[in-house]
């Protein structure tokens, strides 16, 4: 019967990862100096493996901030829609009354910018 070889998944989820990471920590210290990942020659769990506490703190305030991100954006969102048509009623409306001296719309924080009509059908 040929020999089944466990195939290795590790999760690319910055929270997923560093609890694995965690949980291999774990293991190599409990192990300590019979640790097989002693071995390892381009890392060293010594060095990286006290890193993992202070990473994950980091991702759990980031994933935090991420949630009162989003409610401060959906509670924005309730009164934008509002405070854009009235914006843009006001426009319209003094637009109206400064027709002629549209550059008066600057007075209310408008930003106003004139163009020169051209013909599209020059005279001979």
């Amino acid at each position: 019967m040929p020999i089944k070889r466990g195939t290795v998944t590790i999760k690319r989820n910055p929270g997923q990862l560093l609890k694995l990471g965690g949980e291999i920590y774990a293991k190599h210290l409990l192990d300590g100096a019979e640790s097989p990942l002693k071995s390892l020659v381009d890392n060293n769990w010594d060095i990286t493996g006290p890193k993992i506490a202070l990473c994950l703190q980091n991702h759990q305030m980031a994933e935090e901030l991420k949630r009162q991100m989003e409610l401060a954006y959906k509670e924005r969102d309730k009164v934008l829609a509002e405070i854009e048509e009235i914006v843009r009623n006001s426009a319209a409306l003094l637009k109206g009354i400064y027709r002629n001296t549209p550059k008066k719309l600057g007075d209310w924080g408008f930003e106003v910018t004139e163009t020169i009509a051209v013909s599209k059908n020059p005279a001979p």
